[in-house]
């Protein structure tokens, strides 16, 4: 199943912000993180309806890789 284009962006800029809320880091460096994810690629194409996920889901999973490049830095 494919998302509505229309409904992504607002989708995203959700997720978005309660990203960073939970890291409490800036708006801007959260939207960065986003855009270069793999969350992001797998909402963007579809896969395994990840954009039927809720907010808060899709908040943590971005938490998680966040913290697992972190990690290699």
């Amino acid at each position: 199943m494919t998302a509505n284009p229309v409904l992504l962006p607002k989708k995203y800029s959700r997720v978005i912000e309660c990203f960073a809320k939970q890291q409490g880091i800036s708006l801007d460096a959260a939207l960065q993180f986003f855009y270069h994810s793999e969350v992001y690629r797998l909402v963007r194409d579809g896969v395994s309806d990840m954009h039927c996920m809720s907010d808060a889901y899709l908040a943590e999973e971005l938490r998680r890789e966040y913290a697992d490049k972190s990690k290699i830095c």
